[in-house]
């Protein structure tokens, strides 16, 4: 509905990246790391978007970048975080702008599964 509404801006995948944190374990240089910026830099804006709206539930990047990003408690920054096991699809918490992102081993396996995990919650709106 929101990209609808308010259409749909250019997203920053170097400003995305910049303004990530990591946590669980996972670190820039980790593998699935590189591997997701590999697939977010794979997808169109639209998809970028898509995965935005997945984790903080909003598809638009605030007007001063992703610095900016707010969560339920105030500044919150864009968050990836080692979780579950590679049989598992990755999960969202949008009040914490924090993607659970299990430990695959490749990176069409992360992509698959991503884009399976974004498309269900589409279809269900299964986020919290």
């Amino acid at each position: 509905m929101e990209l609808l509404m308010c259409g749909l801006q250019k997203i920053d995948v170097k400003d995305w990246k910049a303004h990530t944190v990591y946590k669980g374990g996972y670190g820039p240089s980790s593998q699935v790391i590189h591997n997701f910026w590999k697939c977010i830099l794979s997808f169109d804006n639209e998809m970028r978007a898509r995965v935005l709206q997945f984790v903080s539930g909003t598809s638009r990047v605030p007007m001063n970048g992703f610095r900016e990003l707010y969560g339920s408690n105030g500044p919150q920054k864009f968050t990836i975080e080692r979780w579950g096991s590679s049989d598992m699809l990755p999960r969202a918490h949008t009040c914490f702008n924090r993607l659970d992102l299990p430990p695959y081993q490749t990176f069409s396996e992360l992509k698959q599964k991503l884009c399976t995990a974004i498309e269900n919650s589409e279809i269900f709106s299964g986020v919290d």
